[in-house]
Formats: structure tokens, C-alpha cells, sequence
């Protein structure tokens, strides 16, 4: 983090040259219903808003097109009972693509690339390829794909300019892929937490929004040595089951649940404490279904994770592109507490409108 902070202050002692950015968010969320209440009284809760590496925007669409064509291909599909229209086109993979699109245009060097960065030995290269299919196929855009540590040895910045220029090419949007691990960048865990608290979302939008947003909100604090770091300190030493225990961190797989909760806090100083975020646990109502992982067919009780992408470009003092990207649903054991696709926890899904 300190390194981070030293490269900003360096940059806007130089001038910030690039006033563009773009986002590609994905916000997601679970359905919470109290244990042992109707399912009907199940409200959406907010699990996380996803600001660096979303992912699953190509294979979410693909298996949104699959469920779909074995609806339309296979007469006896589900029995009968499922109307095509209760199965929502997914366009998250071309939403993407035209959003890099989009900022690519804006920097205006029809001659420049687009560089996706991605991990060493990348796993999960087949949703990448998509994205960098179709900003060709769509938009005529070239697309490179570098490591970190491959900017770092062969990028170069114009002294005047600031382009970023490699293996002679100039890059017009840089989009990560990587970069979200403890050692590359802080992720997003810690700002959800900070818009949680009362007043904060009324700095960046009106009091109406603010309190729909905040219908969403799950219980967020944090664990530094403020008053209510101190609270929450308490709180999770009383009752270790009502919370996850959040690090900074991406992927799935990071998250404390339950005793052992109280067994990290024991072990960590309060500096150290304070690189998490306490978050009440989503408790999602039950659901009997099928799944199919690793070729085997999982039968039992199941809860589903929204995703919801994102498009954002501003130059700078105005949005350019602000909008809906697709969908993404992951579904997994109703017991298990993890929910990434990637960490062998859930399968891509498809939402069924009812």
C-alpha cells in the first residue's frame, strides 16, 4: 500500500496526463433471509462490488446461450415447463468489449492497442480470449496480452506524452486481469466498508439514491483501532457465526467463517487486524436443484450469487458511457461457504425468471 501511495504522489507531481479512465465493475449479490423465516421475506443483500479483474463476462454469456439453445433444440427440456423468454439473453462478453471499445476510441490513435494484463500461466485464459475476439471481430481493435512483469521489462513512457509504448506498440487502454493479489494492488473490500458508514454515499449522490443503495447493504465495519473497529472486535468475540471475516483480497477462497474467526484475531495485532473488514453473514434460503461440475452431476440443496457488470468511461469531467453489462449467476452447495467458479467452489448458471 505504501509503495502504491508513493507512486500516486509521484505521478500527480509530475502531472496527471490521462484524465480517462474506464471501469468494468461487477456488483454482486444474495438473497438474506433470517433463519428459520418464510423464504418469501428474502431480501437482496449486497456481497461485493468488484472494481479490478471481473470476471466470467464471455463464459457467463456462452452458458446463457447454452441453456437457451437446449430449451430451443430438445423438446422434452425441463419438461416443457420453461418458456424461451424466462431465459434472459446474456450480452455481458459484447458489453465488455464495447466498453474497451469505447475508451479505446476515446484516446484517438486508430493505430494504438489495447493491452489486456494477465497472470503468469493465466487459468482462465478461455473468458479472456473472448473478450479479445470480440474487440476484433466488433470493432477492428487489436488487442495484446502482457504480464506485469513483461511491462515492467520491456514498457516504456514517452518523457512528454506519458504513451505507454510496447514491443513498439502504443497502448490506448490498459485492462487488468491481474494485479489484484495482497503484493500488486489494494482491492475494493475496504471502500464497500467506508460507503457503509451513515452520510457517506450522500457525498456522491442524492439523498433518494443513497438510501436504494443502502437497502441493499449488509452490516460492514471496520477492524482498525477506531471506536468501531473496537466494537466490531468485540462483536466477532461474541459471536463468531453471525460474520465472515474479509481480507483484501480476490478469487475466493481468502474468507474466515465461524471459530476461526476468533482464532486469526488471537494470532494478529490490531495493525495487522486492521487489513480486514467485518461483514455480517448473508444467509441465503435453501433451493433443491442440480448441478454439473467437473462432469458429475451434483443433486441437493443449492444458493445462487448475482453478478451484475458494469460499464463506466469518463474523460475526465463528464461520463461517457455509464451502463448495464450483463448478468452473470454463479450456483453452489447451500453449505458450502466459498462461491468462486475459478476456486472450484460453484458453476456458471443461468436465472430463471418466474
Amino acid at each position: 500500500m505504501g509503495k502504491l501511495y508513493e507512486i500516486y504522489l509521484k505521478t500527480k507531481e509530475e502531472g496527471i496526463i490521462q484524465r480517462a479512465s474506464l471501469g468494468i465493475h461487477r456488483c454482486d449479490y444474495l438473497l438474506h433471509a433470517e433463519p428459520g423465516a418464510d423464504t418469501k421475506s428474502a431480501r437482496i443483500q449486497q456481497v461485493e462490488f468488484n472494481t479490478i479483474a471481473s470476471s466470467f463476462g464471455s463464459l457467463s454469456t456462452y452458458t446463457s446461450q447454452l441453456h437457451r439453445y437446449l430449451l430451443q433444440a430438445s423438446e422434452r427440456y425441463a419438461n416443457g415447463v420453461i418458456n424461451i423468454d424466462q431465459l434472459p439473453e446474456n450480452r455481458s462478453v459484447q458489453a465488455i468489449a464495447g466498453g474497451i471499445a469505447s475508451a479505446w476510441k476515446l484516446y484517438g490513435n486508430p493505430h494504438a492497442r489495447v493491452m489486456m494484463v494477465v497472470q503468469p500461466g493465466e487459468r482462465n485464459v478461455f473468458d479472456q480470449r473472448w473478450i479479445e475476439y470480440n474487440l476484433l471481430e466488433s470493432h477492428g481493435i487489436r488487442l495484446l496480452r502482457r504480464t506485469l512483469e513483461e511491462i515492467e521489462d520491456r514498457g516504456t513512457l514517452d518523457p512528454k506524452t506519458k504513451a505507454l509504448t510496447i514491443d513498439g506498440h502504443e497502448i490506448a487502454v490498459t485492462y487488468f486481469r491481474s494485479g489484484y493479489a495482497p503484493t500488486d494492488y489494494p482491492t475494493s473490500k475496504k471502500i464497500q466498508q467506508l460507503l457503509s458508514v451513515p452520510g457517506r454515499l450522500e457525498r456522491y449522490v442524492d439523498v433518494y439514491t443513497a438510501e436504494l443503495l443502502r437497502e441493499s447493504f449488509t452490516g460492514l465495519y471496520p477492524f482498525d483501532n477506531s471506536p468501531e473497529g473496537q466494537q466490531a472486535y468485540k462483536l466477532a468475540l461474541e459471536d463468531p457465526e453471525r460474520f465472515v471475516m474479509k481480507p483484501q483480497r480476490e478469487g475466493g477462497g481468502n474468507n474466515i467463517y465461524g471459530e476461526e474467526i476468533v482464532d486469526t484475531l488471537k494470532k494478529l495485532t490490531v495493525e495487522e487486524r486492521s487489513a480486514f473488514i467485518l461483514m455480517e453473514l448473508i444467509r441465503s434460503p435453501p433451493l433443491d436443484n442440480l448441478m454439473v461440475r467437473e462432469g458429475q452431476l451434483i443433486e441437493g440443496e443449492v444458493a445462487s450469487e448475482l453478478g451484475i457488470y458494469g460499464i463506466y468511461l469518463n474523460d475526465g469531467e463528464k461520463a461517457i458511457v455509464n451502463e448495464i453489462g450483463g448478468h452473470l449467476l454463479r450456483t453452489k452447495a447451500h453449505a458450502t461457504k466459498e462461491g468462486g467458479v475459478a476456486a472450484g467452489f460453484a458453476v456458471i448458471d443461468s436465472p430463471l425468471l418466474v
